[in-house]
């Protein structure tokens, strides 16, 4: 039995399986994109941004 025929087997043999398999992948995916995205923007940005600099202004 191949990768083809499990996969068929698991996740697109029924409707419903495949339904979950691709909200569950968007999920994953959007929170895999969204954090990637704000680690990026982090690093672009350290030492600009209120939570690296708030130190100075709080009593």
């Amino acid at each position: 039995m191949g990768f083809s025929s499990t996969m068929y087997n698991l996740v697109f043999r029924r409707t419903s399986r495949f339904t979950v398999a691709v909200l569950a992948s968007a999920f994953v995916f959007e929170r895999g994109f969204d954090m990637a995205s704000e680690k990026i923007f982090d690093t672009i940005n350290k030492g600009k941004q209120w939570k690296d600099i708030k130190h100075k202004y709080e009593n």
